[in-house]
């Protein structure tokens, strides 16, 4: 199953050096979930070949404006571009306010319906599932109510083991059959378990956004063991002090973060507009946590 994240920003909270504000795009199974939606957004996707229309669901994690700046004109954009089929958003109760207050004033009647979905940050809760994900959010601590997102992959039923199927010519409504546990019968009357036709299918897939918070470990058990975690990077850890104060965390701490939590993977971003070049934040993070990488703008991780 496809699990996927695109950088469509990484900057902080002001474009720069050819860096965007903050939004991502993860794609599960080619289902496209937006995860905030900072300055440029929508042109970010022209630019990498996203299309928009296949958005059903918005995740905001606060409301500094280089986390949803770029909403009301991909919101607009849709409606001019003839969407009908609702949308989903999942945000601080306060943004529906501001949207009402966008679209009163430019006359604008969407043509389409938003399902609006108000996040809470008082405890983690379950936000969202389908078939193929479920998605929590994480409580963070940042200056204003912020909550990152949790998106978990739902397991799978087991793989058929395609030389079993051609050897005992297993039709298409037994194999379905099978991969749910029942056993099958052969033509000469020999019964084979689903075990023995059947390998498991892979652990579901875990990835997490951890968006603007001070580093105070308080969600570490939430992210443990998962697959890939983003968490901001905004500065290098002699701008301790620095980031204390506006409730941001260092590279260092996202390694430590990272490796107090056991995760197979990080991405880093969320950087401060000081740095023209970002090597010094990845090799300070690496220092800790050797599996890290930069959410660089236009690259696509595997979860």
């Amino acid at each position: 199953m496809k699990f996927e994240i695109t950088i469509l920003g990484s900057s902080s909270a002001t474009p720069i050096y050819n860096r965007n504000p903050s939004s991502q795009l993860l794609n599960v199974n080619d289902r496209l979930f937006l995860i905030d939606c900072g300055e440029a957004t929508q042109q970010q996707m022209l630019r990498f070949g996203i299309k928009a229309q296949k958005i059903e669901h918005i995740f905001i994690s606060h409301l500094h404006g280089d986390h949803y700046l770029g909403l009301i004109g991909l919101l607009s954009s849709l409606h001019l571009n003839g969407r009908i089929k609702p949308i989903h958003i999942y945000a601080p109760a306060e943004l529906l306010e501001i949207l009402n207050v966008q679209f009163k004033y430019s006359e604008t009647e969407l043509r389409y319906s938003i399902e609006f979905h108000p996040t809470h940050t008082e405890k983690s809760e379950l936000i969202f599932e389908n078939q193929d994900v479920s998605v929590e959010t994480i409580v963070l601590s940042h200056r204003i109510p912020c909550t990152g997102f949790k998106f978990t992959g739902k397991k799978r039923l087991p793989k058929i083991i395609k030389e079993k199927v051609d050897e005992l010519q297993i039709s298409v409504d037994h194999i379905k059959l099978i991969k749910k546990g029942f056993d099958f019968t052969d033509e000469q009357g020999k019964i084979h378990t689903a075990d023995e036709l059947t390998k498991a299918a892979e652990e579901p897939k875990v990835y997490a956004y951890c968006s603007d918070t001070v580093c105070n470990w308080t969600y570490i058990d939430q992210i443990k063991n998962i697959d890939l975690l983003y968490h901001e990077a905004t500065f290098l850890h002699e701008m301790l002090e620095r980031a204390r104060e506006t409730f941001h965390t260092t590279a260092l701490q996202a390694g430590e973060i990272a490796s107090k939590a056991n995760v197979k993977k990080l991405l880093i971003g969320h950087f401060s507009a000081r740095y023209r070049d970002l090597q010094p934040l990845l090799d300070e993070s690496k220092s800790i946590f050797a599996n890290t990488e930069l959410a660089i703008e236009g690259m696509t991780f595997e979860v």
